[in-house]
């Protein structure tokens, strides 16, 4: 079963929509590293939220994917592994080492789009001069890494005040 790729903007979005064979997996390797070089993608993003069981080979082949995408200059993300699935590869000692992971696209898309802008921010740092003295690109100042859309959600779970906006008791105080 070929698995549908779809292009949007600088990534390229496959949609695993059942269990795949080895040859399928085999495929769809072929196929997003040809996609990657002819529309010079700089993300990949693989969904498979439909599967209830990744086994050795298929972690293996991704991970692979993976590697080899990154030689060609794109970031793969993985979207959708389900808990017991995690469950069961984390105790079969299966690991998507340097690969990205996020529980839906929307995401997927901002882990790919903060590594881009953090990729930017870094070059013009280097070409500059002030790497390292202007801190990490697309981390906010509360919670250093963090995007600030991620650091704000975190922060809205926690109860915790917005960053860039001003707590109540730092208003009291006059900070």
């Amino acid at each position: 079963m070929q698995v549908p790729i779809l292009k949007q903007g600088n990534y390229l979005i496959a949609s695993v929509q059942s269990a795949l064979s080895d040859d399928d997996l085999r495929l769809l390797r072929d196929d997003l590293s040809d996609r990657v070089g002819r529309f010079r993608s700089t993300g990949v993003i693989i969904d498979v939220t439909a599967l209830d069981v990744i086994d050795s080979f298929a972690t293996r082949t991704l991970q692979s994917v993976a590697q080899m995408l990154k030689l060609r200059g794109a970031y793969t993300v993985i979207v959708g592994i389900r808990p017991d699935v995690a469950f069961v590869m984390v105790q079969l000692g299966l690991t998507l080492a340097d690969v990205g992971a996020a529980l839906d696209l929307e995401e997927a898309l901002e882990h790919l789009n903060n590594r881009r802008r953090r990729n930017l921010y870094e070059h013009r740092a280097k070409d500059t001069g002030e790497a390292g003295r202007l801190g990490r690109a697309g981390s906010s100042p509360n919670r250093p890494g963090l995007s600030p859309s991620r650091a704000n959600r975190r922060a809205d779970r926690e109860g915790q005040p917005r960053s860039g906006h001003a707590s109540p008791r730092s208003m009291e105080h006059g900070r």
